[in-house]
């Protein structure tokens, strides 16, 4: 699977996300780039997910058919012709980084996937059913990953 070049103005890869960035802050989604999608995508899906949360990996963002030929998303924004799906508070849309007060900072980690078909999900998808799913039809991904302690 080819490479997917995906970044962040807001943080670099590994480093700490802004607290603006925060669930129990402003909320705001960080601006992400990318390149490399291949010309024959038909749909890019953005999911953000901790793999760090207590009781196994929390979806925190979660949006599908996206605009192929689209580069990037601007803060608090909603990527071209995207979806916006449940997070795992149970709300439509970016849900940011809450780990539990105390613990070691968590990974959130933004992936971008280039799809040869659509995807088709759950109702309400946790972040193994994205997976599941994407994995198949996947011709290229990239990643970005974030972290934040409170």
């Amino acid at each position: 699977m080819s490479g997917i070049q995906l970044r962040s103005p807001a943080f670099s890869d590994h480093d700490l996300i802004p607290a603006r960035h925060a669930h129990d802050r402003e909320n705001l989604s960080p601006a992400l780039q990318w390149s490399g999608v291949p010309a024959s995508a038909t749909e890019l899906v953005l999911l953000c997910e901790d793999p760090d949360a207590p009781r196994g990996t929390f979806l925190h963002w979660l949006v599908t058919g996206i605009d192929p030929a689209a580069d990037g998303v601007g803060e608090g924004q909603v990527p071209p012709h995207g979806l916006l799906w449940p997070n795992g508070f149970g709300e439509d849309g970016y849900g940011g980084p809450q780990p539990p007060i105390g613990d070691d900072a968590h990974r959130y980690v933004f992936r971008l996937y280039a799809l040869r078909e659509p995807v088709d999900l759950p109702a309400a998808p946790t972040a193994e059913d994205v997976h599941r799913r994407v994995d198949a039809t996947a011709e290229a991904s990239g990643t970005v990953v974030g972290l934040y302690q409170r």
